[in-house]
C-alpha cells in the first residue's frame, strides 16, 4: 500500500475506528479532540483492562501498558503514532513508604497498573536488593483482600490520584518516583504505554488510525495550555503543576532513546523472570519509529480541518 493509498484509506472504512484509551490527564496530549471526530470511537477504561479489550476485539487499537506487548498471547504490533513516557521524574507513578524502602517486605500495588508493577519490581531488586511481596490494592476504594485498608505501610499509586488524592506526606516520609529511579538506574527514558494493535488487524484500518493519531498528537502539542485549563483544572489539578507535568515531565513521541529504554525494560523484565518470553518489537509498517503516513505540519487552530477526517 502506497502512502497515497493509505492517505485516502480512511474514506473506505465501513465503520469508525474503535480506540481503547485511558482518561488520565497524562493521556490528554495523545487523545484530546479525538472524541469530536466522526471516524473515531473512544472507549475508556483503566490501563490494566485495555489489553483484554484489544484481544477480545472490543477495540481496534489500544493505548496499552507497554509490558502488555510482552505478555500478550496474541501477536501484537506497535503503532508508532505516539507513546506515554518520561525522561526522569514522572510525578504520577510513585511508591509511598512509612519505613526505609530497603526494609520493605510488602507493597500494596494499584490494580490500575501492569507496567508500573513490573518496573517497581525491577527497581526494588536492582537499587535496593529487595523482593517484597506485592498485594493488589484498589486505590480508588482503598480495598485489599476485600477489606478496607486506607493507608498501608507501603503502596504504589499511578495516575491522577497521585496528585488529586495523594496520601499524606507525613505518613509516608520515604517516597520513590519510578521514572526518576529508572533514569538513575539506566540513564534512559521510560515508556509506560504504547499504541498497540493485533497483527491480524486490517492494514488499511491501522494505517488510517496511525495517521489520525499522529496528527492529533502533533496538533495537541500546540494547545497544551487549553488542555490544562479545559481538562486538567476541572479534575482538581493545580494549573501550574498540570502545565509542568504535560510540558516538561512527560514524553509523547517515539525517538531512538525511548526505544532503547523500552528494549532495556523488556530485557530486564525477562532477566528477572517477570515475563515468560522476550519477544522482539514489531512495528506496523516495518522496523520504524515514525508513523507510516507522511507527516504534515499540525494546524494550530482549535480543531483539525474537517476534510482531514471525513464523516464516514
Amino acid at each position: 500500500m502506497t502512502p497515497q493509498h493509505a492517505e485516502t484509506a480512511q474514506w473506505m472504512l465501513p465503520r469508525p475506528i474503535r480506540l481503547g484509551v485511558v482518561s488520565f490527564v497524562n493521556t490528554l496530549p495523545l487523545i484530546d479532540g479525538l472524541e469530536n471526530l466522526a471516524d473515531i470511537e473512544l472507549r475508556c477504561t483503566v490501563p490494566s483492562l485495555l489489553l483484554e479489550m484489544l484481544i477480545s476485539d472490543e477495540v481496534d487499537l489500544a493505548l496499552c501498558s507497554s509490558i502488555d506487548y510482552q505478555r500478550s498471547s496474541t501477536p501484537l504490533t506497535v503503532v508508532p503514532a505516539g507513546l506515554l513516557g518520561c525522561d526522569g521524574p514522572t510525578l504520577t507513578v510513585r511508591l509511598y513508604s512509612a519505613i526505609p524502602i530497603d526494609r520493605l517486605s510488602t507493597v500494596y500495588c494499584d490494580t490500575d497498573s501492569h507496567t508500573s508493577i513490573v518496573l517497581l519490581q525491577i527497581l526494588l531488586k536492582e537499587l535496593y536488593g529487595i523482593e517484597p511481596r506485592l498485594i493488589d490494592y484498589d486505590a480508588r476504594e482503598r480495598v485489599a483482600h476485600n477489606r478496607v485498608l486506607h493507608w498501608p505501610q507501603a503502596l504504589m499509586l499511578i495516575g491522577d490520584k497521585v496528585v488529586t488524592d495523594s496520601p499524606p506526606a507525613i505518613r509516608y516520609p520515604y517516597q520513590l518516583d519510578l521514572g526518576a529511579a529508572w533514569a538513575q538506574l539506566t540513564g534512559l527514558p521510560f515508556v509506560f504505554a504504547l499504541w498497540l494493535a493485533k497483527r491480524s488487524t486490517d492494514a488499511i484500518l491501522i494505517a488510517t488510525a496511525s495517521a489520525i493519531l499522529d496528527r492529533q498528537r502533533r496538533h495537541n502539542q500546540h494547545r497544551l495550555d487549553l488542555i490544562v485549563h479545559g481538562r486538567a483544572l476541572p479534575r482538581n489539578w493545580p494549573g501550574d503543576l498540570a502545565s509542568e507535568y504535560l510540558k516538561q515531565k512527560l514524553a509523547f513521541e517515539f525517538t531512538d532513546r525511548r526505544r532503547r529504554g523500552l528494549e532495556l525494560f523488556f530485557d530486564k523484565a525477562s532477566e528477572h523472570g517477570l515475563i515468560d518470553q522476550r519477544c522482539p518489537l514489531d512495528f506496523f509498517g516495518g522496523d520504524r519509529k515514525e508513523p507510516l503516513l507522511p507527516r504534515r505540519p499540525a494546524p494550530k487552530g482549535e480543531g483539525l480541518p474537517a476534510d482531514m477526517h471525513p464523516r464516514l
